[in-house]
């Protein structure tokens, strides 16, 4: 069974992974943007403020955690978790703005035929950058894998996606010298990967946002809970799931032999809520039917 997620976990992760990158990718940023005014390289600036943004959405992760860790209140019944989505929705938008401009940007370069004087310095810059960016995007992810926090998996992303363009403009960095039109190519190439993390965000987070249905491995494990629980015939069905960050909500339906008292039938369902709720962190309505004997045979 999956055990609930612990909220305080998330946050304490989520406040490490922020600060983190907050304070790597403003040095990256520095170095990588000295590098790039003084070689007048396009693909460098533009991984530059790459990496700035990743500074961004770590306050945008950090903001998402403290506001969805915020307990429910009048207006709020299910709690502020959604918050955490949101924050991974203005990720995917600040991502998407910088692809755009540095895409622009890269075209007007090659269109001009203007060539970059890469030096010595860029490749040990590029080099330490994809090392320290991917290791704060395995980080990342892993973390929100254990916690299932969304905006961490999002930041995660932003953090491989910048290792990816690092990488590609090491690679051009060497190959500079010989084609002038390498510099113009790599930030297209930057680009694209900046819109590739954008989609993929915005594919997870939106889909969330409009609501997805209980996954298979979460309907067995709830199946044999319910075999484990209920020494009955018991037809559960008409499943739904509401998320809100961290909260969930489940409702579904059992039949239960039409024989039974409603006392029993309530006790049945109020031992199933209880324990859903203690091994599988779901607060759980659930609806009793009669079980017809048609259904039986």
């Amino acid at each position: 069974m999956k055990n609930p997620v612990d909220k305080d976990r998330i946050n304490r992760l989520a406040l490490w992974e922020g600060w983190l990158s907050i304070i790597i990718n403003t040095l990256l940023f520095g170095l990588k943007y000295w590098v790039g005014i003084t070689t007048a390289s396009i693909a460098i600036i533009a991984d530059a403020w790459h990496t700035l943004s990743d500074t961004f959405t770590s306050l945008v992760v950090l903001w998402g955690a403290r506001s969805s860790a915020r307990p429910p209140d009048r207006k709020h019944p299910f709690g502020h978790g959604r918050i955490e989505v949101i924050a991974s929705v203005i990720i995917g938008a600040i991502l998407a703005t910088v692809g755009l401009n540095f895409f622009i940007e890269s075209i007007r370069r090659l269109v001009n035929r203007e060539p970059a004087a890469y030096s010595r310095f860029a490749i040990v810059v590029f080099a330490v950058s994809v090392v320290l960016k991917e290791a704060l995007a395995r980080f990342s992810i892993i973390s929100g894998r254990k916690t299932d926090s969304r905006s961490l998996i999002a930041d995660g992303w932003h953090h491989r996606s910048d290792a990816i363009a690092s990488a590609l403009i090491l690679v051009g960095v060497l190959a500079g010298r010989f084609f002038w039109w390498i510099d113009g190519v790599l930030g297209i190439a930057v680009s694209l990967v900046i819109f590739w993390a954008t989609f993929d965000i915005l594919r997870i987070s939106v889909s969330s946002l409009i609501g997805e249905r209980p996954d298979q491995e979460l309907i067995e494990q709830l199946r044999d809970l319910v075999k484990e629980s209920v020494n009955l015939e018991v037809d559960l069905h008409h499943l739904h799931l509401h998320q809100y960050g961290n909260h969930k909500e489940l409702t579904c339906h059992i039949s239960l032999p039409q024989e039974l008292k409603l006392r029993e039938a309530h006790k049945i369902a109020h031992t199933l809520e209880t324990r859903i709720h203690a091994q599988m962190g779901l607060e759980t309505t659930i609806h009793v039917d009669p079980l017809e004997q048609e259904e039986r045979d």
